[in-house]
């Protein structure tokens, strides 16, 4: 990675660099939150599940 970078400097793109870096971090900071809210709604989805379960449980008994 040093190379790259020293070539990039020295060519005068480290505009270039900081733009790639930037879309870098916000493309995986995308992904890592769609992950999150993914996990979290099928947390969601287990515990309205679990739910229903109760509820016919406790409708046999009546």
């Amino acid at each position: 990675m040093d190379n790259l970078t020293t070539t990039i400097i020295e060519r005068g793109d480290l505009a270039h660099l900081t733009l790639f870096l930037w879309a870098s971090g916000s493309s995986a900071l995308l992904v890592w939150s769609l992950k999150e809210l993914a996990r979290a709604n099928q947390h969601f989805n287990d515990f309205v599940r679990e739910i229903a379960a109760l509820n016919r449980l406790f409708r046999k008994e009546d």
